[in-house]
This record gives structure tokens, sequence and C-alpha cells, in this order.
């Protein structure tokens, strides 16, 4: 026992000893001091020494503790210049031994295919000729791996990797591992009742992956997206009438294997109201309550709409323009009726805040030209400041389709009553060059080159080329446009065009050339009216003799004896002035299941022995029903063309097309021939088209519907027949046909294909009919 309590005493002797003597060696390392007359750098062979003793900030002759020394070198390591550094005390002198990062030899990328290497560099950081920099390199790897998930492929994987090289120099290699495409498998939404699953994600701008994914991108999982497509569903119910509509959720899940996303909406819909009282009153002296109602289109009982409340107060404002009235300002005051579901709208118009634009200030646009983005603004330097008014050019600025970004903000100017308006763009391509195939049953096949350019010289001029190269067709057409003509809303146009056919589907040939300036302004909210001169010149040539044959002295393959003195007359030159007017419901933008459209135009044209007028019209309305999945259209097309002297030729006359009338070949209806069964064209045709589109069943992503239609009308009244009888031409009166066929809508990267299957329900026995009829059209 003993003997045990004396070893316990040894051993806590030796611990007490053995503490103090690691005190007493810890003491004097800690207050040691250092002072050094000279400070030497090694290794550098970039960066100036100076530079380096800068970043040390210990100075010779100054006394310094190995602390401070610590301090000094992680100051060095944390610069960001060195991959290794050292502080070594050597008696009176400091050793400085560093190791510069390497310079990049080159950039490389490894395992990408589906982004090419241009497009990986322009997102890179890191510079060749550069100082590598591994905190740069890992910003890099995550902007590459951002691209990636962008284009929908969240899963790839990127290493950066440095291989060295002599003198001092390293190859940046990202090695990336790309993954597949990790798409939207379903979007589906929670508390719809009014409208179905289909009619809502055609307001996405998000879509499911479907039968063209590796063509289609749009079905990509964006994050950024979503929030624009939640707003967008807002926007879709409260346009239908449900004021307290609002997406409460969006939930977006990964599979389990990380290979699509599920996204589920959670909406809820609300009452839907219609507008119910409609007032305007004021409390501005000048500001008649009575004279201003008359400029509002809401209507009692009509389906609340937020956007159709803006277009009012952009009129009363704009009135209130006109009458000298410049800070009026309209506060729409909205009350509820619950029990009659009912939006009482009061527009109150008040007096506003009296600030002027001092300045519009535009940045970011290298080719376009200021004057075009100063176009967009109503407002001119000096004009009251209208926040709306601001609002709405910046969506014109945008709807230009010149910049990827365009951002219109607003700021204090030089004095309280001031403000200034910032504007800033990005720009982005505004030219296309492409080569492709027309495909339609009236002109078969035909080759296309087209170059476009919407913004021409940064001028915001359009300037459009096109050639279409068929078997039997030719045609070449030159457009430019200046959209701010005069400085004002007014287009200019250039229009020139030059078409010639070789026996397409007829025995004769022609040539037509068009020259025809025009100019085209607004002439109400919805309405717009074109004047135009033109300048034509027709001819009909290679008209077929025929043959006849040595037994029967029958003549086959001879053309009209119509056509033949139609041609003996030779080219006609003719020079017109004419007009369109145009309506359109949807010019106001504002998203509505119905829509309007009407079109008149008449061309007041002299020959070199003629005089007419040449009169077109149509006629069209389109309407949602069944929760807006069922789209019915109704169209009334007509024309006619009249001659105070002379007589019209073949190149004058309507023919009417499967893309006017479905259902028969070009010239497949209309006046023939009684004996050659030529189709000798009409002075004048109407038709009416109904028609539905509906979904199928199937996945919405494969963009497929189906529809119905029905068409009737007529093309008749060749005039003049010159050396013909009457009874040498076939219906030459008002005869009407009838057809009735369903058709397969298919949504494409290339365009809409339509595909048309008929049956005849009114036909005559000359008639060219047709059971099927498709329109495609791709460029490549």
């Amino acid at each position: 026992m003993r003997g045990q309590q004396g070893g316990a005493a040894r051993r806590a002797l030796r611990g007490s000893v053995l503490a103090a003597a690691i005190l007493v060696a810890a003491a004097p390392l800690g207050a040691q001091t250092y002072s050094f007359g000279t400070v030497r750098v090694e290794g550098n062979q970039l960066i100036e020494t100076g530079t380096i003793l800068s970043r040390l900030g210990i100075g010779r002759g100054e006394t310094v503790t190995a602390g401070r020394l610590n301090d000094a070198a992680q100051a060095l390591r944390a610069s960001g210049l060195f991959e290794t550094v050292e502080v070594i005390p050597q008696g009176s002198t400091l050793v400085v031994r560093v190791r510069e990062w390497p310079t990049i030899n080159r950039i490389a990328f490894e395992g990408n295919s589906v982004i090419r290497d241009e497009q990986l560099a322009a997102v890179v950081g890191s510079i060749e000729r550069r100082v590598y920099s591994p905190t740069q390199a890992e910003r890099d790897t995550a902007a590459i791996a951002e691209a990636y998930a962008a284009a929908g492929r969240v899963n790839a994987v990127v290493v950066p990797a440095i291989i060295r090289r002599p003198d001092n120099r390293v190859d940046l290699v990202f090695q990336i591992a790309e993954g597949g495409i990790t798409e939207v498998e379903r979007i589906s939404f929670v508390g719809n009742r009014s409208f179905s699953d289909r009619r809502l994600r055609s307001v996405l701008q998000t879509r499911q992956a479907g039968l063209l994914r590796a063509i289609i991108r749009a079905d990509t999982f964006v994050a950024e997206r979503i929030e624009f497509d939640r707003q967008a569903l807002v926007d879709f119910y409260r346009s239908r009438g449900f004021a307290d509509a609002r997406v409460t959720d969006v939930d977006v899940n990964l599979t389990r294997e990380r290979d699509a996303y599920l996204i589920t909406f959670s909406v809820e819909e609300g009452q839907r109201f219609q507008f119910g009282d409609v007032q305007v009153t004021s409390a501005i002296p000048e500001a008649n309550p009575e004279t201003f109602r008359q400029v509002v289109r809401v209507q009692p009982g009509q389906i609340y709409s937020p956007a159709t409340i803006d277009a009012d107060i952009a009129r009363i404002e704009a009135l209130a323009l006109r009458q000298g009235i410049p800070f009026l300002r309209v506060e729409p005051r909205i009350t509820r009726d619950p029990r009659g579901l009912l939006l009482n709208i009061e527009y109150a118009l008040v007096p506003g805040e009296r600030i002027f634009v001092e300045r519009i200030d535009i940045e970011g646009n290298a080719t376009t030209l200021d004057r075009v983005i100063r176009s967009q603004f109503r407002t001119a330097e000096g004009d009251p400041f209208n926040p709306r008014e601001i609002r709405e050019s910046a969506e014109r600025i945008r709807a230009l389709g010149y910049f990827s970004d365009a951002e219109v903000t607003a700021r204090q100017g030089s004095n309280p009553d001031q403000v200034v308006i910032d504007v800033n763009v990005t720009e982005q391509p505004t030219g296309s060059l492409s080569f492709g195939a027309n495909y339609s049953t009236d002109t078969g096949v035909s080759l296309v080159a087209q170059f476009a350019e919407e913004n021409f010289l940064g001028r915001g001029q359009r300037l459009n080329f096109n050639l279409q190269w068929g078997q039997d067709n030719q045609l070449l057409t030159f457009r430019f446009a200046e959209p701010q003509f005069l400085n004002r809303d007014l287009v200019g146009a250039l229009d020139f065009s030059y078409r010639t056919t070789q026996r397409a589907g007829t025995l004769y040939d022609t040539d037509t050339f068009r020259f025809s300036p025009s100019l085209t302004f607004p002439v109400s909210e919805n309405g717009r009216l074109q004047t135009f001169y033109a300048l034509e010149f027709t001819d009909i040539t290679n008209v077929a003799e025929g043959t006849t044959d040595p037994d029967t002295g029958e003549v086959r393959g001879r053309a009209s004896q119509l056509i033949f003195d139609e041609a003996a007359e030779g080219g006609e030159w003719t020079n017109a002035l004419g007009y369109t007017y145009t309506w359109d419901s949807r010019r106001t933008n504002i998203d509505t299941p119905t829509n309007f459209t009407f079109r008149l135009g008449q061309e007041f044209g002299v020959g070199e022995d003629s005089t007419f007028i040449r009169s077109t019209g149509l006629a069209s309305a389109e309407t949602r029903v069944f929760g807006e999945d069922i789209t019915l259209r109704a169209s009334l097309e007509g024309g006619y063309l009249h001659y105070i002297d002379g007589a019209s030729r073949v190149t004058d006359r309507f023919f009417l097309g499967s893309r006017t009338f479905r259902g028969f070949r070009r010239q497949g209806i209309g006046p023939r021939d009684a004996e050659t069964d030529d189709a000798l064209g009409g002075n004048a045709f109407a038709v009416l088209r109904l028609e539905t589109e509906f979904p199928l069943g199937l996945p919405q992503e494969y963009g497929i519907s189906g529809g119905a239609f029905v068409d009737y009308g007529s093309v008749w009244d060749v005039g003049d027949l010159r050396s013909l009888e009457p009874d040498d031409v076939l219906y030459n009166d008002f005869t009407p046909r009838a057809i009735a066929g369903v058709s397969l809508f298919w949504t494409t990267p290339i365009g809409p294909l339509r595909f048309n299957f008929t049956r005849p329900l009114m036909v005559e026995e000359q008639d060219r009919p047709q059971n099927f009829d498709i329109t495609v059209s791709t460029r490549f």
C-alpha cells in the first residue's frame, strides 16, 4: 500500500516539473520580437517586389512579433496572387519565399456535345494568358453547371482540372459529364373548376415534354419561368372575371430518378364577376364627367377584366391632354355587390402631382439609334409625367423584338418636381438568313431562300428578301418598311414582286411584275388604313397550240380560244391607286375569348385600254366555348372586279385555291371552257367558311388537335367573252359549291401543320375536288 502511494507521488511530481518546463519555454517564444535590416523576396517572376513588400506591411528596422509575422504571411496568401507563401526570419534578414500562381496557357472543355465550346467560353471568367485563380475556376464551374441546368440538364457534373506546363504555365480543362435532359414530365393544377388543365397549360410558357423533345426546348425546367407562369395564370383568370383569383402555391419536385420535374399549381379561382354600375366623377372643375363618359367602353353586364379598365383610363387621359388638362389622373374605384356578383366602377378624375419629365436617358444600345427607342414614348422632355404611359412605353420597346431585355425606370431629377426616365436595353440579333422548302397541294414543292432584317442599320427599318423556286412557279419578293416615317406613327413601305408560272396546271405561261409604295396609319384604336400606288405588268405567253390526231383530226391539248384572244393583246401595264382598311379587335392586346376581324380593300386602276375597280372584303369572328377548350370560327370573304372600260384577263380574275375554298384544287371550280375544259377564273367570288377546333384527348404536349369545317361559295362571271359564245363557257353564273371535312392540326417546331380530309356536298361535273390537302413549311 505504501509502495503504491509512493509511486503516485512520484508521478505527480514529474507531471508538475514537465508543466513548469513547458510554461518556461513558451513564455519567451510568445514574447519574442524581431527587427530586420533586410527583407529579401524570392520566387516572384511577374509580380513586382515592391507590390509584395507593400502587401507584407513590414518595414526595415521595424520591431515585430512572431504573431505579426504570421499575420503578414496570411495577408499575402489572402491576396490570391500566390500558390504558396513562406516568411522565414534569418538573423537580421527576413526571407519572403513565394510561388506565383501559374499563367493559363489555354482553356479547354472536354465531354461536351450539347453545348458548344464557344457557348461555354462565353460564361467562363478565366482568361487565357492571365494568372490562374482557383477561386475563379470554381465560379466558372458553377456558371457552366448553371448553363447546363438552363438547358434542362440539372445532373450535369463539371470538374476543373489543371495540367502543368513548362515556364509556370497550366492548361485549365473543364471536364464535363452532361447527363440527360431533366424534362418537365407533368404540369398539373389543383383547385381549377372553370377551366381544364389543358386550357390552363396553354397559358403557361413552360411546356410538358412531348414527341419532339429533341427539338423543343420549352419543356425543360427554368426556375425564373415559374414566376412568370404564376403571374400569367393570375392574369388569365382575372381577364375572365375572376377578380380574386390567385395561385397559392407552386410545387416543383424532381422524380426519384432525378430525370424529370413534376410541377403543380394550386389555384383559388374565387367568384366570377361582371361590371355593374359604371360612373365618371370629377374633382377637377374644367373636366366635365359627361364628356369623359363618352370614351368609356366598359358596359354594365360585361365580364370584368382589368385590361378593359386600363384601356378606359388610357382613353380618358388622352382626352384630357387634348382638352388641355395635363395633370388629370384617373382613380378606378371599385365597390362590390357580392350578392349580384357585380363590381361597380367609378372613374374618379382627380388632380395629379405636377411632375415633369426632365429627360430620357438611354443606355445599352450599341446598334439601335436613340430615336428608334424614343419613338416608342408618347412622352417627351418637358411633358407631364404619367407613370401609366411610361409602363406602356416599356412594353412597346420590348415588343419591338430588338432587345433581349429592356428596363424602363424613373428617378428624381434635378428638382423635386422633375423625373428622369432611364432606359437600359440589351440588344439581340434581329437578322436571319434561312433556306428551306414549302409544300402545298396547290403549288407543290418549292425551295425557299429568305433574308430578313427587322432593325436595318439600327434604324428600326424592316428589310425582307424572299425567293421561291418550284417546278411550275418562281417568285421573287422584296419589301422595305420604315415604321416611323416622317417621325410619325406612319409606316412607309416599298414592295416589289416578280412571279412567273410555267404551265402550272394550265396550258399557258404568265409573267407578273408589281411595284407598290404604300403608307399605313391608325385611324382608331383597332383600325388601320393603308393607301398605296401600284405599277403592274402582266403578260400571257406560250399558249398551247395543241396537237392534231392524224386519224381523227381531233385537236388535243389546245388552250381555250379566250386565252388566245387575251394573249394576243400582249403584255399590259396598269397604274392603280388603292386602300385597305382593317379592323382587328386583338390590336388592343386584351386577351378575350371572342375576337373579330374586318378587312375592306379597293384598287382603282387604269391600263392602256382599260379602267377597273377591284374590291375585296373579309369579315371573321372567333370565340372559345366550353371552358375555352373548343374554338368556333366563321368567316365570309368575297371580291368583285368591275371593268368600266376594257375587259379582264385570266391574269386579273379570281381563282380559288385550297386556302380560300378547301376541298378543291387550285382552279378547281368556277367558269370553264366547255370545249377545252380550261379554268377561266371569275370577276366575282364569295366564300362562307364555318369551322371548329377541339381537343382529341391526346396528351397536350403532342400538339395535336382536331377540327371540322364546312365551306360554301363560288367564283363566277368571266366578263367579256371576246370571240366565245355564252354557251361556250360553263358555270359562268353563280353556281354554289359546298364541301365538308375534318382537320388534324399539329403544332411543330417547323410551324403549324394542317391536314384536311374533305368530302364534296355540292359539286359540278367539271370541278376538280380533292379529298386531302396538307400545308407544310420548313426551314433549315
